[in-house]
């Protein structure tokens, strides 16, 4: 198989990925796999060259985008939908141990959750944390 086309395929699985997590590093990944199959398909011989090209697009995206993101999140009238999470009611769906994963549901999606006491199965809980993909939740009772 050609180069550029196993380039055009990582860079296509890495986009469709992306789309699943909405993080953009993985878009900026995909397109530096993108670059580096532009550069496959003049220079087919220079592999390093290629994976230099695509390293270096992903890197610049990368920390280039990285401030104007914080600057957007930050700016008046933003509102991240995650953080609506925190308040709300879930129940346990895999039993929590203190410094271990558990699993909680909240509204129709389940969520990897930590606590500092024992939860057990189908136990109510409410979320008092967010962070980028685990919650932290308390006993429902505890709260009120």
């Amino acid at each position: 198989m050609v180069v550029w086309v196993l380039w055009l395929i990582a860079a296509g699985v890495l986009f469709v990925v992306e789309m699943f997590t909405f993080t953009f590093y993985l878009l900026w990944l995909s397109l530096g796999a993108l670059v580096a199959g532009l550069v496959a398909l003049l220079l087919p011989d220079a592999l390093l060259l290629q994976v230099l090209a695509g390293s270096l697009v992903a890197l610049i995206l990368t920390v280039f985008t990285k401030p104007l993101a914080a600057r957007l999140r930050n700016s008046r009238g933003f509102k991240d939908t995650g953080t609506d999470i925190v308040g709300r009611k879930g129940l346990v769906v895999e039993a929590i141990e203190p410094g271990r994963y558990g699993q909680v549901k909240v509204g129709g999606d389940t969520w990897s959750a930590t606590s500092t006491v024992a939860l057990g199965k189908d136990q109510e809980v409410i979320v008092v944390r967010r962070g980028t993909t685990i919650i932290e939740v308390e006993r429902w009772g505890d709260m009120y």
